[in-house]
């Protein structure tokens, strides 16, 4: 039985300076390499750590040597170094201390066995089937499976948050990636290869098939199966303990996140799109009499002089008419503390210099090897497109076209349409080396992955320390290794597209992408306005709020006749509550990307990242978690506001066993594992999302009001508030909270230019005990001293003392004395 009360919030100021019986054993770190053959048929088994294999399965009597399995550039580790220990009975058995393999040596079936439960369990059989077909498959025995997660966007059914892939197929469009219809919209479908299989309680697996050719699912019946054109097959199999495990050694196989430039974590202004500077300034000077904090605008293909004939596609150069000076421009915005993101295109119209200098160096996609430009008509125009699988033409296009650019400084880049959308029949590719692969299948769903490999590198090659910044349309696994966010396309104006895209962010998550958003109320208005087009702005903004990297609305306004900017569209004072809270969070998102890029840990997990055990959480894509303390209800559905005519403004929101905080309301909630009904998204007549803070929970935060420009703190007024809030829920239970910054722009964190400070608390005895740390390392233009306001959660418990390094403190009878004493 829950029991809620009343929390009042103790807070002072502190001020310092921050300163099994094995047989044929192999000890020692070697990789394992066993292969089996039956009929024309063999599969390879290579032990890569403890609990990790690696599998390569084809028609044939496979490779003649032990060489390593080959893999595709969606893995980025290929220096692991084996298992602690290993051992191979000689009749199909293999083991380390964590796992084992058996391996049906009629069939070639493997089965795999969890070692380090009380009791061996068999987690799964995985088997090659038709290998001399032109599709292939591995079939994937359920066992005990009960959920299955992860395998990347896709939008399945309109209206439902919830659900994962149990009982349904994925499909994906002809070659792979592609972009489809849904619901009034359209709406990335892109393939992340990476399964997770739940049973009961902490009972788990993941499955990475490390395949580029497109691949298809099916999670329906007594045998499940993977279908793909792709020869050999190539599978991963990780196990562990739970899910936070497999997700980390997922991403040390394909590469952990770096942290975005932090003005990547604000709010940024987009559509489709400015004609020229004037419309954007409009948009920052409203933004800024309404005293929303904002961080940059998103520039479309207007920017480079759009595709009216004759079109600009592929230009990657200045309107100068419309977007006189962009230098200066550049550094006017920045002044004012707001950067600059651009849109990049694959596609080159014939008519321009570009497709003649790309073309005569064989830089574009081809016919044939031997052919020029692979040519299509298409709405943008007449041309061909970048072949990023040529690495020369990679680099050649980065130094040439898109570096000027950086040079000026543009903070990112807006990889779009980079499925790619649109294909020339036959096109040839460079290909992946030494594979002897050139056409589309081969070479689509790598695309995007080389295209932002393209921008990191060309980064790198010049010299450049600022940050990479990539927004993707699409992508495979690997790509997050490189700075990219992603975001769900041109999603429809409609609750059902905002409900479903909660489940592709559950599922994205699982797939490695921790910077995941939407175009925030829609891309595809169609009829939607007024009151109805104001209740959806105002319930997206504040989840996308809350939860997307970049926030970012964003919609086609060709006629100049909509709005995305929050201070006109919606209701205005719920938009800016809702934009300030998350301001004032950024220090925790940001602590977060550095624990992604050190760890792996997510940054916005599905509730049941946390709570695997709890088979209530294991389907609800519709609550999230904000790193591992802070739970979100998200709202989907319509008259669920203030102005709405509906009486319902309150959601169910379930909470896992353990003391929580309601984190508007300061209500204390004991939970056995329970939903809590009628929870109101109404604070103060404004409409925001349930927020739940559990106990042991340390939230940094920054200090926002009116006065608050962007997150590096500029402020309107010309003044400095640089004081450190940390917003601490006791529990008797020992907690730590690191909190990590840094020059927010540069690469320098990644040799070692980080600041970190460890935040501890705990309640016993009476007493509650928060430490902040002395800080630990610096970085250019750290500040050396500033204040620390405590927030502290102390339920009914009556405050009697307060000491700061065992001095007692005084105690004020009024905030107003207080914070002048």
């Amino acid at each position: 039985m829950k029991q809620t009360s009343r929390i009042h919030f103790t807070t002072f100021i502190i001020t310092f300076i921050l300163l099994i019986g094995w047989q044929n054993h192999t000890a020692a770190q070697t990789i394992p390499n066993v292969t089996f053959t039956s009929g024309d048929a063999y599969l390879i088994v290579e032990f890569l750590d403890d609990d990790l294999v690696h599998f390569e399965s084809s028609s044939g009597s496979g490779p003649e040597n032990d060489a390593a399995i080959a893999t595709t550039p969606m893995v980025v580790k290929t220096d692991y170094t084996g298992p602690t220990d290993f051992a191979d009975d000689g009749h199909g058995t293999l083991s380390t201390p964590e796992l084992q393999v058996i391996v049906d040596q009629e069939n070639l079936c493997s089965t795999v066995i969890d070692l380090t439960q009380d009791e061996p369990l068999v987690l799964t059989a995985v088997c090659p089937q038709d290998l001399t077909e032109r599709k292939s498959s591995l079939t994937i025995d359920p066992q005990s499976t009960q959920h299955i997660y992860g395998l990347g966007e896709k939008f399945r059914t309109p209206g439902e948050p919830n659900g994962d892939w149990v009982g349904s197929e994925r499909g994906i469009g002809v070659f792979g990636n592609e972009m489809e219809g849904f619901s009034g919209g359209a709406v990335g479908n892109a393939q992340f290869p990476v399964m997770y299989a739940l049973g009961e309680g902490l009972d788990n697996y993941a499955l990475f098939v490390d395949v580029v050719y497109k691949q298809e699912y099916s999670f329906i019946g007594d045998m499940w199966r993977m279908t793909t054109s792709a020869d050999p097959l190539r599978w991963y199999v990780m196990t562990g303990p739970d899910l936070p495990d497999l997700r980390a050694d997922y991403l040390e196989l394909t590469g952990k996140p770096p942290v975005p430039p932090k003005a990547l974590f604000g709010l940024w202004i987009s559509e489709y799109g400015y004609d020229n500077w004037t419309e954007l300034d409009e948009k920052r000077n409203t933004l800024d009499e309404s005293m929303f904090p904002q961080d940059g605008f998103v520039l479309d293909l207007q920017w480079f002089g759009g595709i009216q004939s004759p079109s600009q596609m592929g230009s990657i150069s200045w309107d100068l008419e419309n977007f006189p000076d962009p230098e200066a421009k550049i550094a006017e915005l920045a002044e004012e503390g707001l950067g600059v993101v651009v849109i990049e295109e694959s596609y080159v119209d014939q008519k321009l210099s570009n497709f003649g200098q790309m073309a005569s160096k064989s830089y574009l996609v081809k016919s044939c090897d031997t052919c020029g430009p692979a040519m299509m008509r298409a709405w943008w125009g007449h041309g061909g497109m970048v072949d990023w699988t040529n690495e020369e033409a990679a680099a050649f296009w980065h130094d040439n076209n898109r570096q000027a650019l950086i040079d000026m400084g543009v903070l990112g880049l807006w990889t779009d349409l980079g499925e790619p959308e649109i294909v020339a029949p036959n096109s040839w590719y460079v290909g992946l080396p030494g594979l002897d692969l050139h056409d589309q299948l081969a070479n689509h769903n790598i695309y995007n992955l080389l295209w932002a490999e393209s921008i990191f590198e060309g980064y790198e090659r010049n010299g450049v320390t600022q940050r990479p910044a990539i927004l993707s349309r699409s992508g495979t696994s690997g790509i997050q290794r490189y700075g990219t966010a992603m975001w769900s396309a041109d999603i429809g104006s409609n609750f059902e597209s905002l409900a479903t895209h909660m489940n592709a962010q559950m599922h994205m998550s699982l797939s490695g992408v921790d910077y995941f958003g939407s175009d925030i109320a829609g891309f595809h208005r169609g009829s939607i306005r007024d009151e109805e087009l104001d209740e959806l702005y105002t319930v997206w903004f504040a989840n996308s709020a809350l939860l997307d990297v970049p926030v970012r609305p964003h919609t086609e306004n060709l006629c100049n006749c909509k709005e995305t900017a929050p201070d006109r569209v919606g209701d205005v004072d719920s938009n800016l509550a809702n934009i300030r809270l998350r301001y004032a969070l950024s220090p925790y998102f940001y602590s977060l990307a550095h624990q992604a890029n050190l760890t792996g840990e997510p940054v916005v997990p599905p509730l049941m990242f946390y709570f695997q055990d709890d088979l209530e959480t294991r389907e609800l894509g519709d609550h999230k978690l904000l790193g591992r303390d802070l739970l979100v209800r998200t709202v989907t559905e319509a008259g669920v506001t203030a102005d709405s005519t509906s009486s319902r403004q309150a959601v169910p929101v379930y909470l896992p066993a353990g003391r929580w905080v309601n984190f508007h309301t300061g209500a204390w909630v004991e939970s056995s594992g329970e939903w809590i009904e009628d929870v109101p998204t109404q604070q103060n007549g404004l409409f925001q999302l349930p927020m739940f803070v559990r106990g042991g929970a340390i939230i940094p935060q920054m200090f926002v009001d009116e006065q608050t420009m962007n997150l590096f703190g500029l402020r309107r007024d010309g003044t400095t508030r640089d004081e450190l809030i940390v917003h601490v829920v006791p529990s008797t239970e020992a907690t730590t909270f690191t909190l990590f910054e840094d020059d927010g722009r540069s690469i320098a964190y990644e040799s070692g230019e980080i600041r970190q400070t460890a935040i501890n608390q705990q309640w016993e005895a009476g007493q509650i005990t928060v430490n902040i740390g002395s800080a630990t390392g610096t970085f250019a233009n750290a500040v050396s001293k500033r204040d620390n306001l405590l927030q502290l959660a102390v339920g009914d418990e009556v405050v009697t003392a307060v000491t700061l390094n065992n001095t007692p403190l005084t105690a004020q009878p009024t905030q107003t004395e207080w914070e002048s004493a």
